[in-house]
């Protein structure tokens, strides 16, 4: 099961408190207390693994390390342990506390969730000419604590649109070593899945259907994901009675969630081509070239068009 949206709550180490000592050196005099070690922070840090939000399914709560308290002969305490927290490429994290958001774009890239707080004070920092012998103090600082929001968006070169069962995934497992589950009826595809062919990233968004985009089934979970995709595949079947109506449902759906994924170059392609008459064939691309003139029918049986569809990747991979 494919985490992709997750509430957690993140918390930096404590800064530890400063201590009150005098040397105990033979000879030697004045206060000696050492400070606190620093909190803690709490770092996010990009994986390419898009499953890695599933550690946060059932632990919700995470945090760094406190530091040590500072103890006598100048000793300062040690600085907490800060705690990394593994996120995919992709992931949108929502500061709910503070309204914030932090987007984790490049697999290794480390930004700061939460900063962990300062260490007090010993008493031999506050020794001066007319204080030579200080017993003040001061507490560690308290590490900063923040509800986050963990929401993944896929970051894909290639988004494969369409409503449920007009062979996205039989596409997908075709071109790449992906292994999506197929099977004609709808709904197969209850998640999002990836594949790669060669440099680019391609993804089969489950099938959308009409009443997506205000909520109706999965389908604002799976728009979701459809945000982050460069350019779109959008798949026809050929057995449709009325594919110039079902295209003009899924882009109905997708242009009432953000307006933007309309502007998204898109390819139309009338799938299952061996599934139907030649005549019917003809007729209903005929009717799609009149949407898009470079419309193409495809089947996962038919090399020729299967090698189309393989030229039309090639020449997206050269503009990357």
């Amino acid at each position: 099961m494919l985490i992709d949206d997750v509430t957690i709550r993140i918390s930096a180490g404590h800064g530890g408190k400063g201590s009150a000592a005098f040397n105990k050196t033979l000879m030697s005099l004045g206060p000696a207390g050492g400070s606190g070690g620093k909190g803690g922070s709490v770092y996010a840090e990009g994986i390419s693994d898009l499953s890695g939000l599933g550690q946060f399914r059932f632990k919700k709560e995470f945090t760094a390390e406190d530091g040590e308290d500072g103890r006598g002969q100048f000793r300062d305490g040690h600085v907490g342990k800060d705690l990394i927290l593994k996120l995919p490429v992709g992931t949108i994290a929502h500061n709910l506390t503070n309204g914030t958001d932090i987007e984790i774009a490049k697999v290794g890239e480390r930004i700061l969730l939460a900063k962990g707080g300062i260490g007090g004070k010993g008493n031999f920092q506050f020794r001066s000419a007319t204080n030579t012998s200080p017993t003040q103090t001061q507490g560690g600082r308290p590490g900063e604590s923040f509800e986050f929001r963990l929401e993944l968006k896929f970051i894909a070169d290639v988004g494969f649109v369409g409503l449920p069962n007009v062979g996205k995934s039989s596409l997908l497992n075709q071109l790449t070593n992906a292994n999506s589950k197929v099977a004609n009826y709808a709904f197969t595809t209850l998640e999002p899945n990836l594949g790669s062919y060669y440099s680019l990233i391609l993804a089969d968004i489950p099938g959308l259907i009409e009443g997506s985009s205000s909520g109706k089934g999965l389908g604002i979970k799976f728009l979701r994901h459809i945000e982050r995709t460069r350019t779109l595949f959008h798949f026809i079947s050929a057995e449709s009675s009325s594919p110039v109506a079902d295209y003009r449902t899924i882009r109905k759906e997708l242009g009432a969630y953000n307006k933007a994924l309309l502007k998204k170059p898109e390819h139309l392609f009338l799938t299952k081509s061996d599934a139907v008459e030649e005549k019917d064939l003809r007729a209903k691309l005929a009717k799609l070239k009149k949407i898009d003139p470079k419309a193409i029918a495809i089947s996962i049986i038919d090399d020729e068009s299967i090698k189309k569809v393989q030229t039309l990747l090639n020449s997206i991979a050269k503009k990357k």
